[in-house]
């Protein structure tokens, strides 16, 4: 907290906003999924790239902000493995954006000593791509912050998929096939994000009610925020109002709220008079 009260004004709406965030009760581990750029462009009658561009500015103000806040990880989806059907020229452009993203803010990340990595089927990314991914992760790697994950030709069913498959080869590479026995822990280890907590918080922009295919496993228990903003509009004083909402909710994992009596136990009898008061 100490360090985004460093770079916000008082009395403005984002210093307003933070003064009411609970620094004890923040996230360790945020998910967004980035959408409405489309939207945005077309609402201003520009081509789509230009929402991807704009979209740009709200990945700086998002990491920036959750690495000054200490949030432990931030996933963002950026490219999903059905993004291969959109127009060539569009994919194209997408991997030139991530190209300009590295190139751009890798000194600031690794200033504020965030470390970066990738997740999905990142063999499969342009020979081009990969290796200025892969420089990216290198450069990073000896940072102790926020671990800021990017999606790349990411899908929940292909990385589970893949989570299943590299067990069933461990198995069959030790011998062990035959009594090969799976469980959730066994699969957890293998997911691409094995080492980090499940997000405590999933962000979708642009309103659209829908998971999309991503961290299917880790948000089994998230706390889900849509929001109607779409991705470029996306900055500080949003994500601020998302984490005030999520500190609002009482998270109880499948559990009882400490306030809720057991099942079984006592609760006070309700007089009469009073049944007949609220009628």
């Amino acid at each position: 907290m100490m360090r985004l009260e460093e770079v916000l004004k008082p009395g403005d709406q984002d210093w307003k906003l933070a003064q009411q965030l609970d620094p004890g009760r923040l996230p360790r581990h945020i998910a967004i999924i980035m959408d409405g750029n489309g939207r945005w462009a077309r609402s201003r009658s520009l081509p789509r790239v230009a929402g991807h561009q704009a979209g740009m500015e709200s990945v700086r103000a998002v990491v920036e902000t959750c690495a000054r806040l200490d949030i432990g990880a931030l996933t963002l989806y950026a490219f999903s493995v059905e993004n291969w059907k959109r127009p060539r020229a569009e994919v194209e452009m997408l991997w030139h954006l991530l190209s300009v993203y590295l190139k751009r803010e890798l000194a600031t990340i690794v200033d504020q000593n965030i470390q970066l990595s990738a997740m999905g089927r990142i063999e499969e990314l342009p020979a081009r791509v990969r290796r200025e991914v892969e420089s990216a992760v290198r450069a990073t790697a000896r940072n102790s912050g926020m671990r800021l994950n990017v999606a790349l030709n990411y899908g929940g069913r292909t990385e589970l998929a893949d989570a299943v498959n590299a067990i069933i080869e461990e198995a069959r590479a030790n011998g062990s096939l035959a009594s090969l026995k799976v469980d959730e822990d066994r699969i957890a280890a293998r997911l691409y994000t094995a080492g980090l907590p499940d997000p405590d918080l999933l962000i979708r922009t642009s309103g659209e009610m829908r998971i999309s295919n991503f961290l299917l496993w880790q948000i089994a228990y998230s706390e889900l925020y849509v929001t109607d903003t779409l991705w470029p509009d996306f900055r500080r004083a949003d994500l601020l109002e998302a984490l005030l909402d999520y500190q609002k909710r009482d998270r109880r994992f499948g559990g009882l709220s400490p306030a809720t009596p057991p099942a079984g136990a006592e609760e006070p009898a309700v007089p009469v008079e009073a049944l007949g008061s609220a009628r």
